[in-house]
């Protein structure tokens, strides 16, 4: 009915257009018979064109608003840092369609989030999920929080690898096993990709590996043409894709790179629009000397610069935070792009290995064992271990007591059970010194022992959240408290480090407000690595979301308890795809590869 009504009111359009036509031709030009038969043919050929166009324009608007998601009514903070809004949010594939006011039914699939926080997914800026990606990509832990981009490579890198490094990977895994069918970084990337990940993925290529690809485990410089070699590797690493290239001062081998090396790799980095990223050669006795040196790598290499986990590590080092700060916002103000991330609790984790002077592990792992056997290196470690490290970061002496060090994974079978003890109810134990049973764990267990270390200032930490050029990362892998990830004990970072900042120290303490907070969460770090189209809620960007509560949203992880996930994230999506519904995970395993300025392979869609 409505169709022949319409079609009824254009022929009356069509007798009027005769009119129009008898001005134009005049009935003294054109013949009576002549002039009927042309006004009646323009007449209908101008009726059905008509017609014709409010049909089409009809379907191209069904279709232009046609999307395959809409999120109602959420209150938008679309990584800005401004004011959130309330509005409508639509998907078309894996990307951002629109955002403001929707027309009614024009998801396929719509979802009222009134009420709750809709953000961009947010980024990890410094992921350990190298491995346990590999035996789960779920990522649960992470994701559950809202993380859509898994950033790894502090220092070391799943590639370049050599075949002694692969082989060495593959002899040396713990609990997590798999096959290293890989050699380049990007060969590892999509490695995962391929098996399926629910986060997308990205990486550093690490100063340490290329000087172990190209020197091994010696503490000596490099000749010219071996760095010549190790800047070639960082070049072919940011070709592929590398966000820029990672260094971790405090480990054996890493730590004989001296200043100018440094200053090397950054400038090949640099030269694709990388950056540098550093854990500090100090955070404790030499934090202003260390960070001294990563301010002239920054400087001479001139390259974009970011610190790893930004901490002051040591009671009596505490007082140092206000300088450190002060020389950082110094840099930044001479035109330095300097910024940092940390974690949201007051220990840090890594191995026991951190408790002894560098030198000892020369030569790799084989080599650190041999000597942890010689009892006249042992009287010599244990006087090195008990003064401030001259030239080496001391944790051991950091964290003021044996009690302040969690035993948190070990490989031996017949050490598990000490898994949550102290160092202290260990020695104690087995009748021993505290030094004496760091070498004994590590001997017994093949391994480095992961550890926990209580060594950093609630203030501090406090003081540093409020920081605008800190974002965040957990610094440790993405689990599941289930399987093989319950055989040894993550620090609860692994489960809560965003969601505690969201819960306790922005809801609850409010020392930063929610729009600041998830900036940092995501824009900030997302232009700091220069990541094409991700880190906003904007029209064209990657469809990563996180839909949270909060109010509820809550880190739930103990060091006594680490696996437990957090609470508050409703939904997140990856690249369109919903990955965590109604609080649980969809299965759905839609992440990518996330690449750097420098990348010359084919262009993102």
């Amino acid at each position: 009915m409505a169709r022949r009504k319409r079609r009824d009111l254009l022929l009356m359009t069509g007798h009027r257009l005769n009119g129009a036509v008898t001005e134009v031709f005049g009935s003294a030009i054109l013949p009576l018979r002549r002039e009927r038969v042309l006004r009646e043919r323009l007449r209908r050929k101008l009726a059905a064109a008509a017609l014709a166009v409010p049909l089409c324009f009809t379907i191209f608007l069904m279709k232009a608003q046609s999307y395959d998601l809409v999120l109602r009514n959420g209150t938008i903070y679309d990584g800005s840092g401004n004011a959130p809004f309330v509005a409508d949010v639509a998907v078309s594939g894996d990307k951002i369609a629109e955002i403001g006011s929707i027309p009614a039914n024009a998801g396929s699939v719509e979802l009222n989030v009134r009420g709750l926080a809709v953000a961009p997914g947010f980024i990890n800026m410094l992921s350990w999920a190298c491995e346990s990606l590999l035996a789960d990509g779920r990522a649960q832990s992470d994701v559950r929080q809202g993380v859509t981009l898994e950033v790894m490579g502090e220092g070391e890198s799943f590639g370049p690898l050599s075949p002694t490094m692969k082989d060495a990977m593959q002899n040396r895994q713990g609990d997590l096993k798999y096959m290293v069918e890989w050699s380049t970084l990007e060969e590892y990337l999509h490695h995962l990709v391929r098996r399926g990940v629910s986060v997308n993925v990205s990486s550093f290529v690490g100063a340490t590996t290329v000087r172990i690809h190209v020197i091994g485990y010696s503490n000596r410089r490099p000749t010219r043409a071996e760095l010549e070699r190790m800047t070639g590797l960082v070049k072919q690493a940011m070709e592929e894709g590398a966000l820029g290239v990672s260094s971790a001062l405090i480990y054996a081998p890493g730590c004989y790179a001296r200043t100018d090396e440094l200053i090397a790799l950054a400038k090949a980095a640099a030269a694709y629009d990388g950056v540098y990223i550093s854990h500090l050669r100090s955070e404790g006795d030499r934090l202003l000397e260390a960070l001294d040196e990563f301010i002239t790598v920054a400087r001479e290499a001139r390259c974009r610069s970011e610190i790893y986990h930004f901490k002051v590590a040591g009671q009596s080092n505490w007082p140092k935070l206000d300088e450190a700060i002060s020389r950082i916002e110094s840099a930044r103000a001479a035109g330095l792009k300097i910024t940092a991330n940390m974690y949201t609790y007051t220990a840090a984790g890594t191995g026991l290995n951190a408790t002894m002077p560098t030198w000892v592990q020369e030569g790799g792992f084989d080599a650190w064992l041999r000597r942890l056997r010689d009892p006249n290196i042992r009287a010599k470690l244990k006087k090195e271990m008990n003064q401030p490290g001259k030239d080496w970061e001391n944790y051991y002496r950091a964290v003021g007591s044996p009690q302040g060090i969690l035993l948190a994974g070990f490989r031996n079978e017949k050490l598990k059970h000490l898994t949550g003890l102290t160092l202290a109810q260990v020695a104690a134990a087995r009748k021993a010194s505290p030094e004496d049973t760091i070498f004994d764990l590590v001997l017994e267990d093949g391994s480095r022992v992961d550890a926990v270390f209580f060594l950093i200032s609630e203030e501090n930490l406090r003081r540093q959240l409020k920081l605008p050029w800190v974002s965040f990362g957990s610094d440790e892998a993405a689990l599941m408290p289930d399987g093989i990830f319950l055989r040894s004990m993550p620090h609860p970072r692994a489960y809560g480090n965003f969601a505690r900042l969201l819960g306790k120290y922005v809801r609850d303490e409010k020392l930063v407000p929610l729009q600041e907070a998830i900036r940092r969460l995501t824009a900030l770090p997302a232009e700091n690595l220069k990541l094409d189209r991700r880190g906003r809620l904007r029209k064209g960007f990657y469809a990563d979301m996180v839909v949270f509560d909060p109010g509820t949203v809550q880190d739930l992880a103990t060091y006594g308890q680490p696996h437990q996930y957090s609470t508050g994230v409703k939904h997140v999506w990856v690249n369109g795809v919903q990955v965590i519904k109604n609080g649980d995970h969809t299965g759905a395993k839609p992440g990518r590869v996330v690449r750097g300025p420098g990348y010359k392979g084919p262009a993102p869609r």
